[in-house]
């Protein structure tokens, strides 16, 4: 168990970490023109794609619960049905981008403001990347189908590949073309393209024997694709409570003073990576329940459950040890401000705590969306925001910034111990 664990879950870290990668390289390149609305409009137009694409992340997860319960059952038919079904619905998603890019800019720049030469080197970036959006969201649809047919490596090759041409692709755009921040756009564009062409020959190669199977009017059956679509509505409601959380928090950040806004952003940060690590595990547990559920084996399902729980407890304990031993270092390597450090040591014992409260949050999450219980994550995601935005307004004025990370780890702890409650009923009571 533990070798299919890791077989699933360390191809999942390796791809998270190559994200943020590409994001410091892109403003690396940008620094290096000599003029800073260059960075601001790159950091501006990837904040608002960030947001824009982490709202479209539910296909990927919705995908991946389904798929792998067909693997589980040995119905080949029913998954690359699933896959079709995925496409259909997230290029649909793609085409009301393109179609609304005019005010979906609009509002977002009215949400997110910048100086006015910042704003529009950032809407000239917007206005072409936004073509990259039927390739991006069709690989969501690819990933979490590969992830549920308990392939994990596929999608690792894929982002490093993404990654890799985005890069040389900005090189290029940027230094032998003089595009300048509309080059990084192009260069995403052109990769993202890229990428799905090689997700497109890894499944032609790989599952050839499956492409018989693919009905496009199965795909659209009604009933399926109404059950298909209500449980990424519910996945979609909980990624939106998890977006207007970490929104919050930075808005309030922001309101306070610049340095509370530095410091948080810094120790945020933190949290970021755990997540990188522990999602890795988030995601073997969305594609061993769902194969453990479709395969009806109670027994395989408790003993993954437990196993996952304990690898994610090392992580856990190893992120808790590093932050608590480690912090002075760290913040020191991310920035040579002394206030910002000292003040945010004054935080950490918060981030020394918060990857154990967070742990199952991350793990259930996964178990929940591999049953595709999503109604269950749904509510528990919506008490639990509830719970921070309640903590933050009843205790700002007596805890001020500290309010935000006890409603932060309130938030966590909520969803975990919602889920852990909830689990038995709603994902183990399914084998019977």
């Amino acid at each position: 168990m533990d070798r299919e664990i890791l077989k699933l879950a360390i191809p999942n870290i390796i791809a998270n970490i190559t994200i943020p990668l590409l994001g410091m390289i892109d403003l690396a390149l940008m620094g290096r023109l000599g003029n800073e609305d260059f960075i601001g409009a790159v950091a501006l137009g990837t904040m608002i794609f960030n947001f824009i694409y982490w709202v479209f992340s539910f296909l990927r997860m919705g995908t991946s619960g389904f798929t792998a319960q067909a693997y589980g059952t040995g119905n080949m038919a029913e998954a690359i049905t699933i896959l079709s079904r995925s496409l259909f619905v997230g290029l649909l998603g793609a085409g009301f981008l393109m179609i609304f890019q005019v005010p979906i800019a609009m509002l977002s720049f009215s949400l997110i403001q910048g100086s006015a030469e910042v704003e529009s080197l950032a809407g000239e970036y917007f206005s072409i990347r936004i073509w990259a959006a039927p390739a991006t969201i069709s690989l969501y649809s690819l990933t979490g189908w590969f992830i549920g047919m308990q392939n994990a490596r596929s999608p690792m090759f894929i982002s490093i590949a993404i990654n890799i041409f985005n890069i040389v692709l900005n090189l290029l755009f940027v230094f032998r073309w003089n595009m300048l921040s509309n080059g990084v756009a192009l260069g995403t564009v052109v990769a993202q393209y890229l990428g799905l062409l090689i997700a497109v020959w890894i499944l032609l190669k790989k599952y050839f024997r499956l492409l018989p199977y693919w009905n496009f009017k199965k795909a659209l059956n009604r009933a399926a694709l109404r059950m298909f679509v209500m449980v990424n509505k519910d996945i979609l409601i909980r990624t939106l409570c998890v977006l207007s959380v970490l929104t919050f928090f930075t808005a309030k950040s922001a309101s306070t003073d610049d340095t509370i806004l530095a410091v948080n952003s810094i120790l945020l940060q933190f949290l970021l990576f755990f997540s990188f690590f522990v999602d890795g595990f988030a995601y073997a547990a969305e594609a061993l329940t769902g194969k453990y559920i479709g395969a009806a084996k109670p027994a395989l399902l408790k003993q993954s459950t437990r196993r996952l729980f304990i690898w994610g407890a090392v992580v856990a304990l190893l992120f808790s040890g590093t932050y608590l031993f480690g912090s002075d270092l760290i913040l020191n390597l991310m920035t040579t401000d002394k206030e910002i450090i000292d003040l945010a040591m004054v935080f950490v014992p918060w981030l020394v705590f918060l990857p154990l409260v967070a742990l199952p949050a991350f793990i259930w999450d996964g178990i929940f969306i591999g049953a595709t219980a999503s109604v269950s994550m749904r509510n528990t995601m919506l008490a639990a925001t509830v719970v921070f935005f309640l903590i933050f307004f009843l205790l700002r004025h007596q805890l001020n910034n500290h309010a935000l990370w006890l409603g932060l780890i309130l938030f966590m702890l909520t969803r975990g111990a919602g889920l852990t409650i909830l689990y038995k009923k709603h994902v183990f009571s399914r084998l019977g």
